[in-house]
Formats: C-alpha cells, structure tokens, sequence
C-alpha cells in the first residue's frame, strides 16, 4: 500500500507533543512531500527550547510513519533564533555635530543649573526646582547630567532601570510631576563612571536625544561642578534657554562660582541668575538664628556683575532628609518648600519656566 498525503497527516495527528496537542494540532508541520512512499518534511519550532522538547516527537513520528508503510522518512528539525532583548549601551564618541547648538526636539525651554564647585546643593536645588515648576502647572523634565556623581535617581525616588524597546531610544520614569532620566539609572547604584571625555560626551548627548522625553515646557540640567567637557559640549551642542549658578557664601564657594559665570558668559549662556544656598540655619530647639557659611556674598557678587540675584535658600536638615527619602520638599506642603515655590514663579513670570 502506498502512502497518501492524507495517510501522512492521519500519523502526524496521532503523535503527541509537549502541550497536549499533536504535530498537526500545534501547526509544526511545514514542507511536507510524499513521493512513491518516501515522506520528507519539516519540524519547525518557534525556539531551540520548544524545539528540544519536539526531540521525542520527532523520533515518535519516524517510527510510526514506518510502521504505516513508508518506505523512508526524513524529518528535519528547525527552531527560529532566539532574539536577545536590545541592548542598549551608552556612553562612546559621540555622533559628529555641525553647525552652532541645536534645540532639542519638543522641549521649548532648557534651564542648565551649574556650580563651580561640589557640596554647594547644586542637586538639591534642581530637583526642588523641577518639582516646583512642575506644581506650577508646567510640563517638566529633569536630566542628572552628573555623569560621575549621579544623585537625582535618589532624591525624586526613582531606581527601575528606563526600558529601550529597539535599543535606541529610552523610555525615562517619572516623578512627582517630573520626567526623569540620569546615568545613575542606567548603572549599579556603587558602580564606578570610569570615562574619558569621548564616553562622557557620548553619554550626554544620547540622554538629550536618545530619550523620550515628549512635550516639555522646561527641562531643568543638572550639571556636574566645575567648568568641564560636559559643559562645554552640553553650551556648544544644544540652544540652552539659560544657566543658574548655585553657591553658597563663603568667598571659597565665591570663588568657584565667579568661574561658572566666566564660563557661561564666555560659551554665550544667558545667566538668569545666582541663588545663594545654604544661607541661613534655624536652630529647630531654640529658633537661635546662624550663618554658618557667611551671608549675603552671592547677592553683593550678582549686583557687582549686574546679574539678577533670584534669592537664598536656607540650611535645614528636613531639606537633606527629604532629598535621601526621594521626595523633594518641594513635593511637601512644608514652609520649606515656599522659597522653590517662589524661585519658580519668578522664572515664570521671567517667561524662563
């Protein structure tokens, strides 16, 4: 008796697999040829792990496809390759640049916030800053552009890793009111940022234009402190709206902050003003008020360079604390949010926020 097509599948049909169906009920038969009792065809699995367990169906379909008559059997085994997820790597040279700075496509405001040194509360006053305006009713982001020294996953309360779909364009988190994105999130929280300039610059420029940040009113930068690469190529690549320079008072802190404004001046950055942080602290037992740092040199300094002087924030330990507990002050409806409350108005009614 010589095998039909139908006889063929009639076999197949009774073979078991893996899920409780048969090789004809989960469809994995493809190019199936029966010539002169000679059947030929394809095991196609949609992975090499289904395709592992169709083993024994395979050998079960050979050896029941002989018993029903066939004269040889020939059954071939295909899996589809498996597809790692995209992998997404930043930092590297990145992609040449011509022509003066850019705006970034859907952001109508970008507010960079610098400081020429560390350990003045540059971050602090962004992430309040962020939220602030946010409050206010603007469409806010805010990116950590402290490559070595990322702190805002921490202080707006977000760690899950942004998701990249096709391994280019990253999904940023949200918060209190807040599109965010910084390095910190793409890395270990104790893992070490080991780069050389080419890395930081490629870095900076996939967290600008790599990430869907969508319809933003302001994007509030934090940079890092100092006058370096991620500066320069952050004033030379893209049309910032302006810089605020944050210090505290102490003609140390002065010093530094004199750089950052020599610096923005001289890469063309609007300055829309100095904040003087750290300004005062009120003893929470006694109400005893103190300058721990000096008082009043960054507002002398801002009316010695005619540069507005937007105000002095105080030294409070709730602020420090709400910062490490990832909500802002500014998220509050604490007193201590009224000074970033009133920081951001004044940039909106600048037509800055």
């Amino acid at each position: 008796m010589t095998l039909s097509r139908e006889d063929v599948m009639t076999v197949l049909a009774a073979v078991k697999t893996p899920s409780g169906g048969s090789l004809v009920s989960d469809d994995v038969i493809r190019a199936l040829v029966v010539e002169s009792g000679n059947v030929r065809f394809v095991i196609e699995a949609a992975n090499p792990d289904q395709a592992r367990g169709l083993a024994p169906a395979q050998a079960a379909a050979e050896s029941a496809l002989r018993a029903a008559g066939a004269i040889s059997v020939s059954v071939v085994m295909t899996a589809h390759e498996a597809k790692a997820p995209p992998k997404l790597t930043i930092g590297g040279h990145p992609a040449p640049h011509q022509g003066g700075p850019q705006k970034v496509s859907g952001i109508d405001r970008i507010i960079a916030v610098g400081s020429g040194k560390g350990g003045v509360g540059k971050s602090t006053v962004a992430s309040n800053l962020a939220v602030a305006l946010a409050r206010e009713g603007r469409r806010v982001g805010l990116l950590d552009a402290d490559i070595y020294g990322p702190s805002q996953p921490r202080m707006m309360g977000v760690s899950k890793r942004p998701a990249s779909p096709d391994g280019k364009l990253i999904e940023p988190l949200h918060a209190h009111g807040v599109t965010v994105m910084s390095i910190g999130l793409m890395l270990k929280e104790d893992e070490a940022v080991i780069w050389r300039g080419p890395m930081l610059m490629g870095a900076l420029q996939q967290l600008l234009t790599q990430v869907l940040w969508g319809k933003l009113d302001v994007l509030v930068i934090d940079l890092p402190p100092g006058t370096g690469d991620v500066q320069l190529s952050l004033a030379q690549r893209t049309q910032l709206t302006g810089a605020i320079v944050v210090s505290t008072p102490q003609d140390v802190a002065l010093l530094d902050a004199k750089k950052a404004l020599d610096m923005f001046q001289k890469l063309k950055v609007p300055v829309l003003g100095l904040i003087e942080n750290m300004s005062t602290y009120i003893c929470p037992n006694c109400g005893h008020e103190a300058h721990i740092f000096g008082h009043g040199g960054v507002a002398v300094e801002a009316a010695r360079l005619n540069l507005p002087y937007l105000g002095e924030l105080p030294l409070n330990l709730d602020v420090r604390l709400a910062g490490d507990a990832g909500e802002p002050i500014a998220a509050t409806d604490s007193p201590l949010a009224e000074p970033y409350r009133r920081l951001a108005r004044r940039l909106i009614d600048g037509g800055m926020g």
